[in-house]
């Protein structure tokens, strides 16, 4: 029964995201959105630690410390932030994420809030969400992470996702940009 509870929930993220993907005007990447989440590697580990309200790469990351279902998806999905990391011999340093898979990253939080939050979803607790994960430190780029602060907030200001449109996002991630001394203190 796990497997197929586990594909529902798949596809209904997959619908989601694909809904906001079109919202910004990015329609083939709504369609091709997190693929790899079919093959061996992401399906049968997800189906193992699935729990049907959070992600089962969590659960398996708690049980083992790692998750290799995660180890693939993220080198193989752009718009995961922790694809745009570079010079770990050096430390580490994370990448700013070009506009397209940024804007998927948002759309892909949107479709994870609406899987797992179910009726329960907003876009204020989308956004609580956000303030949440970020107490801890995360390995995201300054002008992503103010990026994703930015659309978030306005989402949960005007409860709406009307900051997805092309030029409003764009004006959004510009802006970041050219504040890029302030974010990184400077």
């Amino acid at each position: 029964m796990k497997i197929v509870k586990h594909f529902l929930l798949i596809m209904k993220h997959k619908y989601w995201v694909g809904y906001y993907c079109t919202k910004a005007h990015i329609t083939w990447r709504g369609i091709m959105h997190d693929m790899s989440k079919f093959s061996p590697t992401e399906f049968l580990e997800s189906i193992k630690y699935y729990a049907g309200n959070r992600s089962p790469i969590d659960v398996c990351k708690e049980k083992n410390g790692y998750s290799s279902a995660w180890l693939h998806h993220k080198g193989r999905n752009p718009h995961h932030y922790e694809y745009w990391q570079d010079n770990f011999d050096n430390g580490g340093k994370p990448l700013q994420m070009p506009f397209k898979y940024a804007i998927e990253l948002i759309c892909d939080y949107l479709g994870a809030g609406r899987a797992y939050m179910k009726n329960d979803f907003s876009y204020e607790a989308e956004y609580n969400w956000w303030k949440q994960k970020i107490t801890k430190p995360i390995a995201m780029h300054p002008q992503t992470k103010a990026f994703v602060e930015i659309m978030l907030s306005t989402m949960a200001k005007e409860n709406s996702c009307d900051c997805l449109r092309p030029n409003r996002a764009k004006y959004f991630y510009n802006l970041v940009n050219e504040l890029k001394g302030v974010i990184n203190g400077k």
